[in-house]
């Protein structure tokens, strides 16, 4: 049997050469033998590089790789596709070289001449194992871009391996502006950018010195994330691309292992709505201090049992060399075409499994090192600059991995092939360039002050009807629980939640738009990933604090990318907070945490914003001002219970124009008296009822979006606060002022230290720490921030008695003494 008449699932399982049986390992040897004899320039290709090697299994590969390409004319012949795969093999080994001197030297030298004492970093730092061994994959991500001409996506999880890209990405000139201007392919930019690794310089204004970052940042090119947190990528894969686009994803072993829901990719993949995908996993069987569980599990034979089981079909790969990789994009992308193909002719998809690549080396292979605890950081046993034996060993791998200039440069040559395939960079790829136009918003559907209406059903249709409007934006809904009992419903049966077999009479659709999972992370990641569509994310309040790491890496990378010049220009991304702390007053404390609202209130106001619509109206006109927005993410925190209507489409304007409405005025008032909340707007209405039948003079004001009231901490941020004169047209300084929060009192003056006069003039009520099983009246008392709290709290800023605006039931109740119930018992007309 020839080696193209192997079978498909042998050539797809197998990884290294040496794991095929004895008698396919010989037909596969022959085979190659055979090629290289016939062919020079194969054979020129099959005899690797310095340390890529390509065994015969991937020599097989390869050759029937490129006569497909041939087939589709994506190259002219055998011969060019060769020279390409070759270049590809030297671009590696310079760029590995590269990285090695990225940790340990400050001086680079195209010639190949051994470093001294002197050239070398006296605190060398990088994550130089795990760099290494993406060399190989990335190189390979720009060769196959080459050979088809189509320029695809990359993503990479491990982002503290961002040495490989951009060692890469410098030699081969695909830079972003901020690499362009500093860095280049001679001898004193090469060096400049070694030591700009790791410098900690910083400028005047803060600013890192250098666009160089421990981890994938703004100026990587092409970079979508920071990959900070490890396992969100494996999150986000899936579900990126638009149907026509191609996305590369390198994973972390680790990340699988530890970050459930990154096996739930199959469950999420359809050739309905989704571009193709190419995950890849690079297992190196290694952790920071330990092995990854894989490798103590059985390596990678268990992994492709494990894979089997979450319905992908594993394809084993050559991590050391860069034509395995190259290979198997190819393949997996191949099954995602025949299922796309299927589904356009016969109108089915046929639920293939998913293909995975499982990239098998030694962690930090190319280096002495390779496979210890000492590879993730820094693999050499001593510091070259002072260590003699440590700079003989760096020198004498450097030597088998350094490529002469000229050879250098006519690799990357022959790997441009951008003009003439007439395709973007691979920095300037779809996703790293997404911008969604902004959509059409339709009219909100006014509720007349008064009405009851629950805001989350008002929300709910205001979301349906901007859908409808926008058919060309693909949606994504991340779920955690329940859409219905969070009144989700028109939104549910409009998109339905996505799944492989549709229970009849239920809303589901195998191109379902609602990701539902009971893991948060998956499911915001599912919207944040889907930067080409429109968004929605919607969770208990309390649950949302496990959304915080992928939202804070989104919003930090987003703000990162404004300030070096790539504006992000997908829709801002509403994260709906439901019912909320007050709301689950009966459900014990576990469920009763603002925790989410307090941490996103203390980051930048120009990259996220916190909003408390406090009714259906306000809802309505929330979600239309984050749809009217790009690359923000927008908190919402929205009552789920029928409320009163209270602001008309002019107020709800207002509020979400300058995030505060006042809704009495009083221009000779003593205090002004603050709500930040639906329930707490309600208390404080209450209070200032009370005061008003006291003679004493107040304003009621509704604080929706506290952020714009804080102090600016740059120049960004100033641009989207107000300035002070515009918080003193709305805070008049020196009045008291009281503030009842659906937050803790704590962390929300300490962001509103401009509106806070000191507690001889300000106070603040709100969640103190304290619930259990109750009703949301019970809650406000428990917490003291019910509206005979607020007005004890108003009478003692007005030196006052409060016991002379309150009844004595309601006092000892205040006080602790009287029964709770007499605060919420309607009083006598």
């Amino acid at each position: 049997m020839t080696c193209d008449e192997t079978p498909e699932e042998v050539i797809l399982a197998c990884g290294v050469n040496s794991e095929l049986d004895p008698p396919l390992r010989r037909q596969v040897e022959d085979a190659a033998a055979s090629y290289r004899a016939a062919d020079p320039v194969f054979a020129h290709w099959a005899a690797g590089y310095g340390l890529i090697l390509h065994d015969p299994l991937t020599q097989t590969r390869i050759h029937s790789l490129v006569k497909t390409l041939m087939a589709e004319g994506l190259v002219p012949d055998a011969a060019t596709a060769y020279r390409r795969l070759a270049a590809t093999d030297r671009l590696a080994s310079a760029a590995m070289w590269l990285v090695v001197h990225m940790t340990y030297a400050r001086k680079v030298r195209l010639d190949g001449n051994e470093l001294v004492a002197g050239d070398f970093k006296p605190h060398p730092e990088g994550h130089t194992g795990g760099s290494l061994n993406m060399v190989p994959a990335y190189v390979a991500y720009l060769a196959l871009n080459a050979l088809t001409g189509h320029t695809r996506g990359w993503l990479m999880g491990q982002g503290h391996c961002v040495a490989a890209v951009d060692a890469v990405n410098l030699l081969a000139g695909n830079m972003s502006p901020g690499h362009a201007e500093r860095y280049g392919l001679d001898d004193a930019r090469l060096s400049r950018f070694v030591g700009d690794f790791y410098s900690y310089a910083v400028r005047a204004d803060g600013h890192p010195e250098s666009p160089l970052g421990s981890h994938v940042n703004a100026h990587t090119a092409g970079s979508l994330q920071e990959g900070g947190y490890l396992g969100f990528a494996e999150l986000h894969y899936a579900h990126a691309p638009l149907p026509g686009e191609r996305l590369v994803a390198f994973l972390s072993d680790g990340a699988f292992e530890e970050q459930r829901g990154s096996d739930w990719a199959p469950r999420w993949w359809r050739p309905e709505d989704c571009g193709f995908v190419a995950p890849l996993m690079i297992l190196n069987g290694r952790r920071i201090e330990q092995r990854t569980q894989i490798a103590q599990q059985g390596g990678e034979r268990w992994l492709h049992a494990h894979l089997q089981l979450n319905g992908f079909q594993p394809i084993g790969l050559d991590g050391r060399d860069p034509a395995s990789f190259v290979w198997g994009i190819h393949a997996i992308e191949l099954r995602q075409q025949a299922r796309l193909d299927a589904y356009l002719t016969a109108g089915f998809d046929t639920g293939a499994p998913l293909r995975y690549g499982v990239a098998q080396a030694p962690k930090g292979f190319g280096f002495p090192g390779a496979g210890t605890n000492r590879s993730h950081n820094l693999p050499l046993a001593g510091n070259p600059s002072l260590d003699k034996a440590a700079r003989a060993e760096f020198n004498a791998a450097c030597k088998r991995l350094h490529v002469a200039e000229a050879e250098l440069r006519e690799a990357v040559s022959t790997l441009a092939t951008h003009d003439v395939q007439r395709r973007p960079m691979e920095r300037d790829h779809a996703l790293a360039t997404r911008h969604v136009p902004l959509p059409e918003l339709p009219e909100p559907s006014w509720r007349t002050p008064g009405e009851t209406v629950a805001p989350m059903a008002a929300l709910d249709e205001y979301f349906v009807a901007t859908v409808t409007a926008n058919p060309e934006l693909r949606p994504r809904v991340g779920n955690p629980d329940e859409l219905r009992s969070n009144r989700l419903d028109h939104t549910l049966d409009r998109l339905k939640h996505r799944v492989h077999a549709p229970e009849p009479g239920v809303a589901e659709a195998c191109d379902g738009a609602v990701i539902t999972a009971l893991n948060e992370e998956a499911v915001v990641c599912a919207a944040l990933a889907n930067k080409g569509g429109i968004n929605l994310v919607v969770t208990y309040e309390a649950f949302a604090v496990k959304m915080l790491g992928a939202l804070r890496q989104e919003l930090t990378f987003a703000r990162q990318l404004r300030l070096a010049g790539r504006t992000p220009g997908w829709l801002s991304v509403p994260l709906v907070l439901t019912s909320h702390t007050w709301e689950n007053a009966k459900n014990e404390q576990s469920h009763q945490d603002p925790t989410l609202t307090e941490a996103l209130l203390g980051e930048m106001q120009d990259a996220v914003r916190v909003i408390f619509p406090p009714d259906a109206n306000a809802a309505q006109a929330a979600l239309r001002t984050v749809y009217s927005e790009q690359g923000r993410i927008i908190a919402l925190v929205v009552p789920k219970r029928e409320l009163p209507v209270l602001l008309d489409s002019g107020q709800a304007a207002v509020l979400l124009r300058d995030g505060v409405v006042q809704l009495e005025y009083n221009p000779d008032a003593e205090i002004d008296m603050v709500a930040t909340g639906a329930y707490q707007l309600a208390a404080v209405r209450r209070a200032w009822e009370r005061l008003r039948e006291h003679a004493v003079a107040a304003n009621l004001i509704y604080l929706g979006e506290p952020g714009r009231f804080r102090t600016p901490r740059d120049a960004v941020e100033a641009g989207h606060v107000h300035d002070d004169e515009t918080l003193q047209r709305w805070f008049t300084p020196t009045r008291r002022r009281l503030f009842v929060t659906h937050m803790r009192p704590e962390p929300f003056l300490g962001a509103l230290r401009r509106l806070d006069d000191g507690p001889g003039l300000t106070q603040a009520l709100g969640y103190g720490n304290r619930g259990g099983t109750l009703d949301v009246d019970g809650l406000m008392f428990a917490n003291r921030c019910t509206w005979a709290h607020a007005v004890v709290a108003a009478a003692n800023l007005l030196g006052q008695s409060p016991s002379a605006w309150l009844s004595s039931a309601e006092y000892e109740a205040v006080m602790g003494r009287g029964l709770p119930a007499v605060l919420w018992q309607k009083r006598p007309a």
